[in-house]
């Protein structure tokens, strides 16, 4: 069991990044070898019985790394990106994000709190993107009950499934990749929600309707391109929650969606990326 454990001190989105970090063990670390590691830029540590754990950047080299935790015995592996390999931590681990915890499915969770299996689809909650698009949530669902959503690539399903925990009584979630519908409707079971997410494999224009909420998270090329379908799905006085922008292009994204009648509201940044709320003008 870990003792001790340090929040990941950054993270990597990969697109901004070519960096691969690798991992290091420690066994017999000096007193203070958290402490120096994370003097050597570290992206996350974590400390046990008699070992040290950590991520690097692949520009600290590991010799430098096994100079400085001397006398104690470094070994090097690869490294395991989460998030499409934009987040690098060591373990899943519990993390608030808004009013929203979110628990690794094989710890014990709180009432409340959103369970979500270790699985490859995007949505752990700790990329900022998911992070800005969950925030939004809150905001709100705190002023409105929407009465279904509209989850447009919904990777592990995390956006969905926090709406649902929020009140909101019924959500639809759509990817292109099958295997990311499996991890949510997994997720969905876990959190006992499957009977009131609908799942549907393909993109915005593999459902019908109008919702008076959807959100999209993914990048701003696809959001670009599927706009006009996507313009469609919003319903009368609903809202529309575009987030996987990088902060550069956030005033592109936003311009096409004006043109097509939307509404921009609003616009939070983080990290280099950004999170629009918009709004239909009819």
């Amino acid at each position: 069991m870990w003792k001790r454990q340090l929040a990941a001190c950054r993270l990597v989105p990969a697109t901004e990044s070519s960096s691969v970090p690798y991992r290091i063990d420690v066994l017999h670390p000096p007193a203070d070898a958290l402490d120096r590691l994370v003097a050597l830029d570290a992206l996350d540590v974590e400390a046990a019985d008699g070992c040290v754990a950590a991520l690097l950047p692949d520009s600290m080299p590991a010799q430098t790394v096994a100079d400085a935790l001397a006398p104690g015995v470094v070994t090097v592996s690869a490294a395991v990106g989460r998030d499409d390999g934009s987040v690098w931590i060591l373990h899943p681990r519990p993390t608030q994000v808004g009013s929203l915890l979110l628990v690794p499915a094989h710890l014990p969770a709180p009432p409340g709190a959103l369970r979500l299996g270790d699985g490859p689809a995007f949505g752990t909650g700790l990329h900022v993107t998911t992070a800005l698009c969950l925030e939004a949530l809150d905001d709100l669902l705190e002023t409105t009950q929407p009465a279904s959503m509209l989850d447009v690539g919904v990777g592990s399903g995390v956006l969905a499934l926090a709406a649902l925990l929020h009140g909101v009584p019924t959500a639809v979630g759509v990817d292109i990749d099958p295997g990311a519908l499996v991890v949510a409707a997994e997720n969905a079971r876990l959190n006992g929600l499957a009977d009131r997410l609908q799942l549907v494999q393909g993109g915005p224009e593999a459902v019908d309707g109008r919702w008076p909420l959807v959100l999209a998270n993914v990048l701003a090329a696809p959001l670009m391109d599927m706009a006009a379908t996507l313009v469609q799905r919003v319903g009368h006085g609903g809202e529309l929650v575009l987030s996987g922008v990088h902060s550069a292009v956030a005033a592109d994204v936003a311009r096409t969606y004006r043109r097509l009648g939307m509404r921009h509201v609003r616009t939070e940044s983080r990290g280099g990326w950004s999170m629009l709320l918009l709004r239909p003008s009819w």
